[in-house]
């Protein structure tokens, strides 16, 4: 170590170990030393032009190379044996190591690989087709290499080829997806932009093997001429028919319009019927022209539904729309207060949504933003409602006045306490049905009979709306009087293993829930090939309903452990208790075709939206949330 330190000290006392072990260093002589600098010429520019450096650094140097000799080629020099004592110099370690941690050369990919990347971007982030011809985007590509050479972006006639080719091999894999599904649903529903109509249709079901909720697009046609029922039937129908679904679809969800309720209604298939006893067994003659003319007065007969459920999350937006203000408007006690009450908050929205000065002065006082609502949404008018309720009056009268609008007292505000406290069951309810993720026909009964109880609770805390909750409760019954008495609904919520008996709070309702799930269970046709005693059928049935309603599991996995329970909830549940989806689906397209693309083709539109909802490009995962 004294050794060591007594070598370093004669070399800073000289050009510096820095500059003498660099590979360029013959190419300058050294002059004199200056504090931690050292002085040297540059022999390549042959005059008395001096530089500094610093001893510890050779940057300057280096510059000055690249700079002024750029055309030089320049030559390392040979390592020396020796710095003063090379056995100790050598052993000298550098002020500071640059550690090489071997970093790998950017892994190259074929041309196809780069063609999904670009059609991943373009798809997934809905970006237009005319991006490929993007100068800025074809530079950006040739930086990505592609088997030793630089990437080159396709042509738009090219990629839009290549985008035909996926789209028909998506449509291919998810025909033989459904082959394999023994239970399917479908939303559906029209959608109007741009002065053009679509109609949609999602799939949904689950998969048998991993017990997962699955989803995919099936069309987003153009809808030409009236929305006439028939109209409707047929586009449906057809669409069924092109992807095999005719015999498996349990159920199509849509809205309550009254289009879509006359098509389901007219074209539902007709029931069996057995009249080969009263056939004579003969032959009869007909003539062709009879033939052709009956065939052309019953080509609507071909046309064939599946059973309708109409859409819950759109059934309470009618409770909150209609029957709510219905009662609210008809009680002369509260007809005065809310009008009044709502008046004013609608003041409040118009300002502060139109004056920026406006919206200043509510965030000084409150520190948020009022809340403006949705005229096709009712929960965003109670989420604006909500915000004003639970402003303090002082500051919302504070805001008023500052504003030139007329205050509250406080009865209006406490009707507006009373309304969202009544309504606020109501909204979490809508929000659950709505809710794509793991959201199954069965939650539909536990939701409504969870949304009645929370609503009763709340009435004898009520001073000004005392009978909206009973409005409620009775709105719902009438509305949804169907599904409280569906043997399916009370099926699909019991083979829910997270609801299973749970949301029942009557024994004999119990009691019921379990003798139903019995007899459906056992089916007539394994009591008809079965060889065994009727007693052990059916002690094998009750074992099964037993353990299940026993056991502690409530993922939909657990079903695997029940195989006559899993077969009833693969039918019953395959469905979604609302038309959200096919919604999501329309968000997408506006999203997609925007008044800058409203001259994309209606083929060319059709195939981006469904690449993109179904997620083709995004690992090639179509269908799982």
């Amino acid at each position: 170590v004294k050794e060591v330190s007594t070598i370093m000290a004669a070399v800073e006392d000289g050009p510096g170990i820095c500059f003498l072990s660099w590979k360029y260093s013959h190419y300058f002589s050294f002059v004199l030393e200056k504090d931690r600098n050292i002085v040297v010429n540059c022999t390549l520019c042959g005059g008395s032009k001096t530089l500094s450096t610093s001893k510890t650094s050779n940057s300057n140097l280096m510059k000055h190379l690249q700079k002024q000799h750029a055309s030089t080629n320049l030559v390392e020099k040979e390592p020396e044996g020796n710095v003063g004592d090379s056995s100790s110099v050598d052993a000298i370690p550098a002020k500071q190591r640059k550690l090489d941690f071997g970093q790998p050369a950017a892994q190259s990919i074929t041309q196809p690989q780069l063609h999904r990347l670009i059609a991943r971007y373009v798809v997934e982030d809905m970006k237009p087709i005319s991006t490929v011809e993007s100068h800025a985007f074809r530079q950006l590509i040739s930086h990505i290499p592609v088997r030793g050479r630089a990437g080159k972006a396709p042509s738009r006639k090219i990629f839009s080829s290549f985008l035909d080719q996926e789209y028909a091999n998506m449509e291919s894999e998810l025909k033989n997806t459904l082959d394999m599904v023994e239970y399917i649903s479908t939303t559906a529903d029209i959608w109007t932009v741009h002065n053009k109509s679509f109609l949609g249709v999602t799939a949904h079901w689950i998969n048998a093997q991993n017990m997962k909720r699955e989803k995919a697009a099936l069309a987003c046609r153009r809808f030409m001429g009236r929305h006439t029922y028939d109209s409707i039937a047929s586009e449906l129908d057809n669409i069924n028919s092109s992807h095999g679904l005719s015999f498996k679809l349990t159920s199509t969800v849509t809205d309550n319009g009254s289009n879509f309720v006359k098509a389901f209604k007219v074209y539902q298939p007709a029931p069996e019927s057995d009249d080969s006893e009263s056939e004579e067994d003969g032959v009869t003659f007909v003539s062709i022209g009879d033939v052709l003319q009956n065939a052309a007065d019953d080509a609507d007969d071909a046309i064939s539904l599946p059973p309708h459920q109409r859409c819950a999350s759109h059934t309470m937006n009618l409770i909150s729309c209609t029957d709510v203000e219905k009662w609210l408007l008809s009680e002369a006690a509260t007809k005065t207060i809310y009008r009044s009450a709502t008046t004013k908050c609608a003041g409040l929205w118009n300002k502060a949504s139109r004056s920026t000065v406006a919206a200043e002065i509510v965030d000084d006082i409150i520190a948020k933003k009022l809340l403006v609502p949705c005229t096709t949404r009712w929960n965003s008018f109670y989420y604006a409602l909500e915000r004003i309720s639970k402003i303090p009056v002082v500051e919302l009268n504070t805001i008023s006045s500052t504003l030139r609008l007329k205050c509250f007292n406080e009865r209006e505000h406490q009707c507006i306490r009373e309304y969202c406290a009544v309504m606020k069951p109501l909204t979490v309810a809508l929000d659950i049905l709505q809710g794509e993720d793991h959201c199954f026909y069965g939650t539909l009964l536990p939701t409504l009979e969870s949304l009645m109880t929370k609503t009763l609770a709340i009435k004898n805390g009520l001073q000004i709306l005392v009978g909206l909750p009973d409005t409620v409760v009775q709105a719902v019954k009438t509305r949804f009087a169907h599904v409280l008495g569906s043997e399916d609904a009370l099926l699909a919520a019991v083979t829910l293993p997270k609801s299973k008996l749970r949301w029942l709070h009557d024994q004999a309702w119990k009691d019921l829930a379990k003798a139903r799930l019995l007899h459906a269970g056992s089916s007539k046709e394994d009591e008809f090939f079965s060889f065994e005693e009727n007693e052990d059928i059916c002690a094998t049935a009750e074992g099964e309903v037993a353990e299940y309603l026993k056991s502690g599991a409530t993922g939909l996995d657990s079903l695997n452990h029940f195989p006559m329970i899993k077969k009833l909830s693969l039918k019953l549940n395959a469905a979604s208790p609302s038309s959200a989806p096919v919604e999501k689906l329309f968000s997408l397209g506006n999203l997609i075709l925007t008044p800058k693309r409203n001259k994309l083709s209606d083929h060319k539109f059709e195939k981006l939206l469904l690449l993109r909802y179904n997620h083709w490009f995004d690992g090639n995962q179509i269908y799982n949330f």
